[in-house]
């Protein structure tokens, strides 16, 4: 067992490696069939702790820049190490819950339909619960893997974990074929003689070849999708100007900070004065909004005078009530405020409050109050045009995204990075945009404070992009588009509805194809 636990401790570690910023999306779909192949005739219990060790692997490696992230937050090396493996394991409990339901549920069942049939269907609903489940994590899904890969042009129409379905489905084909093989060989007499093994039988060799062909053909449509134009131009094209202003975390908020870091904003922004929109990242001005007014409106007059439009980020809190948000506001030739939706756990808000808070303050961690902005907030506008704006970790929920589909005709995403360091969590980050955009068929501007800031067209393409940790503004047309695309129609819908239905009748035949009781045959 100890064995078979590291090869899925090995299978998880190397996941990582198929997104951003390595891009190796080949290895997406061989690590689900090691994954896969290790779960046949397992018992419940072995099949939770395969899981578990499959999931400490993928986020041990994937998400490793939460520990910037507490160390950030006024937690030492003896706080945010205990605080990182913790969020690790309790990641690691979906895939452990997954393989456990799985075993428990369709552990009598035949391998065929229990790779070919449960698990694919099984991982999809596995990845939409860990990306709802207190407040979501939808980090490193398998679908975004594909962002460069032959299969984004399904993202369109299926979205991620349309995608994340057929990858799943792939591992665990290969995952069957290689067992099916190994059953050939260890059945013939000779078995140990390589030269002796004969060829499969006509039935055992169709039925191999069959899945494998269905595979090389719905890979094969997915890449023919790539071309498509879901989306059409809506007028003429916006210049748009991003400015990152690379304030490290560490002085981002020290007082004397403040007013060389509005001064570098600025300066950096009046260079494209001439731009129909300037977007400047999260929190950008470094102070509450009502204390800054004076900047703000020193700001938006030049802004006016110049005929151009400025969209800063700043915390607001508001005088009725109190209540802290995370905002951004546009300024200069246009007005509009929008107000962060949804809330980073930990970072903006305590989960838990009243059980958490004491223990937060006995250790004197930075407990975050921020509230959450209204559901539903109008789109803001440029030049005749709407746009939608998400905040940071609002980028990563695609049903949200896509909310706010078709009315605006680009997206607009501003984050503060900084929080990740140098690690590969900006990296990731910037890939889910461009996924954001590929299922919506907009172009996307994306600024933040340290990088990675750029701007992707309606297919995902980075057109520009600013270099990490240096201060840098950029400008380039952003053509707004209308229309929707299928995801942007349906959802996630059918993909979940797809997954269910095939658990059914995945249910409903198992009884008979029940070869042998208590665990799943090779056959």
């Amino acid at each position: 067992m100890a064995l078979l636990l590291l090869l899925a401790l090995l299978s998880g570690a190397v996941l990582p490696f198929a997104f951003s910023p390595f891009f190796w999306w080949w290895i997406a779909p061989l690590a689900v069939a090691v994954h896969a192949a290790l779960l046949i005739g397992r018992s419940q219990s072995g099949a939770a702790w395969i899981g578990f060790a499959h999931g400490l692997g993928l986020f041990g490696v994937g998400v490793s820049w939460v520990y910037e992230s507490f160390a950030f937050n006024h937690m030492g090396p003896a706080m945010a190490l205990p605080m990182t493996f913790g969020f690790v394991a309790f990641l690691a409990l979906y895939p452990a819950l997954l393989d456990w339901l799985t075993i428990r549920l369709f552990g009598r069942s035949s391998s065929a339909l229990l790779l070919l049939v449960v698990l694919p269907a099984a991982w999809v609903l596995c990845e939409w619960l860990r990306g709802w489940l207190l407040s979501g994590f939808p980090w490193l899904q398998l679908g975004y893997t594909q962002v460069d890969g032959p299969l984004r042009g399904l993202l369109p129409f299926t979205g991620v974990l349309g995608v994340s379905w057929l990858i799943a489905l792939s591992g665990a084909v290969f995952a069957w074929l290689g067992l099916q093989l190994l059953r050939v060989v260890r059945t013939q007499r000779g078995a140990l003689n390589l030269r002796r093994v004969r060829p499969p039988s006509t039935p055992v060799l169709v039925r191999m070849l069959v899945p494998g062909l269905a595979l090389v053909l719905a890979w094969s449509c997915a890449w023919s999708l790539a071309g498509l134009e879901l989306t059409r131009a809506d007028g003429e094209p916006l210049r748009v100007a991003l400015v990152q202003g690379n304030i490290p975390q560490d002085q981002k908020w020290l007082p004397e900070m403040r007013e060389p870091t509005l001064r570098r904003y600025v300066i950096l922004s009046r260079r494209h004065f001439d731009a129909d929109l300037i977007v400047w990242p999260e929190t950008a001005i470094p102070g509450e909004y009502h204390r800054m007014r004076p900047f703000i409106e020193a700001l938006d007059e030049e802004a006016r005078i110049a005929d151009t439009a400025v969209l800063v980020g700043a915390p607001l809190r508001e005088p009725s009530d109190g209540r802290a948000l995370n905002s951004v506001f546009l300024i200069g030739t246009e007005r509009g405020r929008y107000d962060k939706r949804h809330l980073v756990p930990f970072g903006e808000f305590l989960p838990l409050d009243g059980l958490l808070r004491p223990l937060a303050e006995r250790f004197s961690v930075r407990a975050a109050d921020f509230s959450d902005g209204a559901p539903t907030q109008r789109p803001l506008q440029v030049r005749g045009h709407r746009f939608a704006v998400f905040i940071c970790y609002e980028i990563a929920f695609a049903n949200e995204v896509a909310g706010a589909l078709p009315e605006s005709s680009f997206l607009v995403t501003v984050s503060n990075d900084a929080w990740f360091g140098t690690s590969i969590g900006p990296h990731q980050h910037f890939q889910i945009a461009r996924a954001r955009a590929l299922e919506t068929g907009r172009f996307l501007v994306r600024a933040t404070n340290t990088g990675i800031s750029g701007i992707i067209d309606d297919r995902g393409r980075a057109l520009v992009r600013a270099p990490q940790f240096e201060p840098f503004a950029l400008d380039y047309d952003v053509q707004p588009r209308r229309g929707a695309t299928p995801y942007v129609v349906l959802g996630n819908w059918p993909v979940l509805g797809l997954c269910v239905l095939l658990l059914s009748v995945a249910w409903w035949c198992r009884g008979g194809l029940n070869v042998r009781h208590g665990s799943p045959s090779p056959g």
